[in-house]
């Protein structure tokens, strides 16, 4: 972690205040609420000095991925599944898995990407946070393309927002899928898969060095039926035929082989065994509600670096 320089006379006022703001929140360890009470201010507050700070290149975070993926669960799950690393996200009691699995899930991918690297971003609650927790931290001829196309979220901002802030985050070249991720029928979605332009963006898909998804489960609530992908009967047939979560947009089994259902044929989004030629993936996901859709993936070798909650990797490792 590169912590600020005690602010000279000459920084501005403003300057000064979100320097000393992430000195005591990343270098005396103090929380945001303790902060809040000695600065007088509200917590809301300091969140917003703490990623003002971070935008603005004030503070730059970098901690050491290995730190996090080299405690004794760490090594377990990775021997147990095969996996190249296995970050694990620890929180307070009150805290947010999510929030800090996906602050983790940052730190290890600019641990992960490489100069060069071609990366493919998925869409998603996690991946959203994750875009949201990466600092500036250029990587030097990387290139990042959105894996899933447009779809509508009330929630969550578009796909393609998603893989372009992370872009700016590593200073990569964008590439956006310009195209819905489910047309209305299964003659419109070939037909846009052969415009010229749309099928180079998906031709570009096979050739990821890494990966950036997460997994969901297969209840009602599952963003794939709030942003209108997949309808209540959608998903009826896909449990029927064995479903036990979704990744990229597609139902797996429990051995994380891709589930074809009707749904498919209207989509423009990344396969599976597309995904899988990624040379890293990283799975990024939190909360005992998407156990059964880790474990497929990580049945199914979809997986090579993996960060999860402290809980989730427990029930991971028993399992």
């Amino acid at each position: 972690m590169n912590l600020p320089q005690r602010p000279t006379q000459s920084a501005s006022r403003n300057d000064h205040l979100l320097a000393n703001v992430a000195l005591l929140y990343y270098g005396e360890g103090l929380t945001q609420n303790e902060i809040a009470t000695r600065m007088g201010v509200s917590r809301a507050s300091v969140v917003n000095y703490l990623r003002e700070g971070r935008e603005r290149g004030i503070v730059d975070v970098h901690i050491k991925g290995q730190a996090l993926a080299s405690s004794s669960l760490s090594r377990e799950i990775r021997n147990k599944f095969g996996l190249s690393d296995v970050y694990i996200a620890q929180y307070a009691e009150s805290g947010d898995a999510l929030v800090q699995t996906a602050r983790v899930g940052a730190m290890a991918l600019l641990d992960i990407v490489k100069p060069g690297d071609h990366l493919g971003v998925a869409w998603g609650e996690t991946i959203k946070n994750i875009a949201d927790q990466l600092p500036n931290s250029p990587i030097g001829g990387t290139s990042v393309s959105q894996i899933i196309g447009a779809m509508y979220s009330t929630r969550l901002p578009s796909a393609e927002a998603c893989s372009i802030r992370i872009a700016n985050r590593i200073g990569a070249e964008c590439f956006t899928l310009h195209a819905p991720a489910v047309l209305s029928s299964a003659e419109l979605a070939r037909a846009l898969k052969e415009e010229p332009t749309i099928k180079a963006q998906l031709e570009r898909l096979d050739s990821l060095d890494v990966a950036l998804f997460s997994a969901g489960d297969c209840s009602g609530t599952t963003h794939m039926v709030e942003a209108g992908i997949a309808s209540a009967s959608d998903m009826h047939e896909a449990i029927g035929l064995g479903a036990r979560g979704i990744v990229c947009s597609r139902f797996i089994d429990a051995q994380g082989r891709q589930i074809n259902v009707g749904l498919d044929e209207h989509m423009i989004s990344i396969d599976i065994p597309a995904l899988r030629r990624a040379k890293k993936r990283i799975m990024v996901t939190a909360g005992l509600a998407k156990f059964e859709a880790a474990a497929a993936a990580l049945r199914g070798n979809l997986v090579t670096h993996l960060v999860v909650d402290e809980t989730l990797a427990n029930k991971l490792f028993e399992s």
